[in-house]
């Protein structure tokens, strides 16, 4: 639970925050430990979007976590305790109150003797990845916390940076799309009727163009609303079962998979995130086993993750990963397979991962890049062709009238 409190603090500054506690005796405590004389403190209650929000808790985006990871590994790396590097680093966040609180509380839980992978699964503010705070776990024991956190930085910063780079790249392509369907759609509800009026008062037969034209613009004239609803409730419809349906959201992850092209480039991205969080957990002394099963949480595709789980579990019996995958009734690239197998003869796992996750990054980069120089002007080419059809069509009778 989290508690809101007034008071003043050793210095004599009145304070005005909050600190998480399982109850209200064990929230004055801490207060009490901190040395803050408190005023008045109560439960915080959510505000109307908390309480809106599924998860309630604050999910650190990629980037935020990166510059956290990278600002800890630089002030440990000074010779900074990470009990010192946290509070320095609570002063970055003023504005931001549920990093604050997160890193306060994290700060109560090392003051109380726990350790830095403790603390963190501990605190009940934001939601961490698995492979994160187990990755800090095995570096805490091994005496390389600061590499470790370096390592995760570069990780989280790699896969901003892709994310955001893929949605630049598709949103150009996206509101190319968006404003073709919205220009047609316009055009055969509003523009097409008011022609076909003209037309119905020349009594004679229409080209079969723009009788098909004059159809589409008197089902888009009287169903516009429809159209419009049924679009809203088959996306909302689409995002539940997504999320709340395993065979569904099952069903279009294979799906996907089977594409072609785009399914190549769902699973090669896929892999190489294993790859890479692979890589980084095995360099951080981290068990193979537990390895694949954490970097197989980070994937999105739920057959892949499957696939990787069940792997898992056979690796567990004594096969070797290369074998388990070979062996597996969901087929991924066989190159990945035979990489693996290299590794695992020549105990060179973690060097092959890392050499696979940068092969399909960039492979990946290419792939994207040209499929958008494809994409442009094949958009332009759907936009000209579908309105010049529609004017074509349109035009037709005009030019039956003067040719007759």
């Amino acid at each position: 639970m989290i508690f809101k409190y007034k008071g003043i603090d050793s210095n004599g500054k009145k304070v005005n925050d909050k600190v998480e506690a399982t109850s209200l005796l064990e929230a004055k405590s801490k207060l009490k430990a901190k040395k803050i004389i408190y005023q008045n403190i109560s439960e915080d209650s959510p505000s109307f979007y908390e309480e809106l929000d599924f998860s309630k808790k604050y999910k650190i985006p990629a980037k935020e976590l990166a510059g956290l990871s990278r600002e800890l590994s630089m002030y440990i790396r000074s010779g900074i305790s990470i009990v010192s590097a946290l509070k320095i680093v609570q002063t970055h966040y003023e504005n931001n109150k549920k990093m604050k609180l997160f890193l306060t509380t994290v700060s109560t839980h090392l003051d109380e003797g726990k350790n830095f992978y403790t603390a963190l699964e501990s605190q009940s503010i934001v939601i961490l990845p698995e492979f994160f705070k187990q990755s800090i776990k095995v570096s805490e024991s091994g005496g390389i916390l600061d590499e470790v956190l370096m390592e995760l930085s570069r990780f989280l910063k790699e896969q901003d940076r892709i994310t955001k780079e893929i949605r630049g790249a598709f949103a150009y392509p996206s509101f190319m799309i968006i404003i073709s369907l919205l220009m047609i759609s316009f055009m055969l509800a509003f523009v097409v009727p008011q022609i076909t009026g003209i037309f119905e008062s020349m009594n004679q037969e229409l080209p079969t163009p723009t009788k098909f034209v004059i159809a589409m613009g008197d089902f888009f004239n009287n169903n516009f609303i429809t159209i419009l609803v049924l679009i809203f409730v088959s996306v909302i419809t689409f995002m539940i079962f997504m999320k709340k349906s395993h065979n569904f959201a099952y069903f279009i992850h294979k799906l996907i998979l089977k594409l072609p092209y785009f399914g190549d480039i769902a699973l090669k991205s896929e892999l190489a995130r294993f790859s890479y969080i692979a890589s980084l957990l095995t360099r951080s002394g981290v068990p193979f086993v537990q390895t694949i099963n954490l970097s197989a949480n980070i994937l999105n595709n739920l057959v892949l993750k499957e696939l990787f789980s069940s792997a898992a579990k056979k690796v567990v019996e004594g096969k070797l990963l290369s074998s388990a995958l070979h062996e597996s009734k969901t087929k991924i690239d066989h190159a990945f397979i035979q990489s693996i197998a290299l590794g695992e003869e020549t105990s060179q796992v973690q060097s092959v991962l890392t050499n696979i996750s940068e092969l399909y990054f960039e492979e990946n980069r290419d792939k994207i890049s040209m499929l958008l120089t494809l994409l442009e002007p094949a958009l332009m080419l759907f936009v000209g062709g579908s309105i010049g059809f529609i004017v074509a069509a349109m035009l037709l009778p005009i030019f039956s009238m003067s040719v007759g």
